[in-house]
């Protein structure tokens, strides 16, 4: 059995309810879906018990009435997991990851700036990756944003 195989043998194992929600990518690349109420265990579980110790970055983006997040973390040994989620787009509202990976403050930044996310637990701090006179709740990253003055 493949080690991506048995990582997703052991997460099915432990989240019977991933079943048809993993696969395999490629070779050393993961994927799954989880509802965000599940996300935490499933993150918290990955991080602490099957060594995906860095989380690389987070990737979010505009799905229409939800906004996508994809969290890319990974391994000593080059294996990858992706685990995707979303939350609604009209309250779009997230809890920080920052305890467990503290360099993810930079990531969960521009999910604010650029989507609107809010982060619960995110200490303050500057804005980025927008400018601090960017004005208030506009997000570039947005379907429907529009740039002011634009036609």
């Amino acid at each position: 059995m493949s080690m991506e195989e048995n990582i997703i043998k052991d997460l099915t194992s432990k989240f019977p309810y991933l079943g048809d929600r993993i696969k395999t990518e490629r070779v050393r690349r993961i994927s799954l879906f989880v509802d965000m109420a599940k996300f935490p265990e499933v993150l918290d579980y990955a991080a602490k018990s099957m060594d995906f110790c860095m989380l690389c970055t987070i990737t979010g983006f505009d799905e229409g009435q939800r906004i996508g997040l994809v969290y890319h973390m990974a391994r000593e040994d080059g294996i990858m997991l992706n685990i995707k989620t979303d939350i609604p787009k009209d309250n779009p509202v997230l809890n920080t990851v920052t305890r467990m990976f503290p360099g993810t403050e930079i990531y969960e930044r521009e999910l604010t700036d650029l989507l609107g996310i809010k982060v619960d637990g995110l200490l303050e701090g500057k804005r980025y990756p927008l400018p601090d006179d960017w004005p208030k709740d506009e997000y570039p990253l947005r379907k429907d944003w529009k740039q002011k003055g634009a036609a």
